[in-house]
């Protein structure tokens, strides 16, 4: 995907403001996914960049945006304050994603604060992130059922590593949002059949992608990349969602 399709997108006016990285596609499909990073990365992640370029070649606008702490923090996870504020940052993104795909994509859309209104009820807005990022988005959707189509976690951290008695399945009965997990066979997050039953939880249409032998990385721990996994995502969201 060219360079020139990649822009650096900011909105202050919001609070949480909004910063990211905005995949406008040549041929736009009029739906949108909006991507969020984990408890120790950023919205350059290797993972969530060829997510972004895969999706946005087969038409998707995408937002890659860093959540609310790590705009406090260049570095560090977050803290036990963050999750809420961090929600409100997701939420703020969609509500940005929105207003983009009602008007055309311009040259400019995405350069700091530069898109106009209007909205288009027939977008649809997808919401994904890697660990906390995903843990964070579908707690979100959890509390706001219609906010948006559907689901993308990447990783699910659904208990600290060894700790498999602190499960994260609390909001899971609440979540209606159709889901597409993606989960490594050896994450030490969380095992494929904890993520099985936490799953059949959820009273909502699920739907797991196995990644073999992947920890929590997925394969793309530092510059290693599993080529062939965005693809994989691709095709399993597509007919999920359509």
């Amino acid at each position: 995907m060219p360079d020139s399709s990649i822009r650096e997108f900011a909105d202050s006016t919001v609070d949480p403001p909004i910063r990211g990285f905005l995949h406008a596609p040549e041929t736009p499909n009029g739906d949108a996914l909006v991507l969020t990073h984990g408890a120790g990365g950023n919205a350059q992640a290797p993972l969530l960049r060829a997510l972004a370029d895969t999706f946005a070649n087969a038409g998707y606008t995408v937002l890659r945006c860093n959540l609310p702490y790590r705009q406090a923090r260049s570095f560090g996870p977050p803290g036990p304050g963050d999750a809420a504020r961090d929600r409100a940052g997701l939420k703020n993104a969609t509500a940005a994603m929105k207003t983009i795909l009602g008007a055309p994509l311009l040259p400019d859309v995405g350069r700091r604060g530069a898109f106009s209104g209007g909205t288009n009820d027939k977008a649809r807005i997808f919401l994904g992130g890697h660990s906390y990022g995903g843990r964070q988005s579908s707690m979100l959707c959890a509390e706001e059922p219609d906010l948006v189509a559907g689901l993308l976690p990447l990783s699910y951290p659904l208990h600290p590593p060894r700790k498999p008695e602190q499960q994260r399945t609390q909001h899971l009965p609440a979540l209606r949002t159709p889901t597409l997990f993606v989960q490594g066979t050896r994450d030490p997050f969380g095992s494929i059949e904890e993520i099985q039953r936490a799953i059949k939880m959820i009273p909502a249409k699920t739907k797991l992608l196995t990644v073999e032998g992947a920890g929590h990385d997925l394969g793309f721990k530092g510059k290693g990349k599993k080529e062939e996994l965005p693809k994989q995502v691709l095709t399993e969201f597509t007919a999920l969602f359509s």
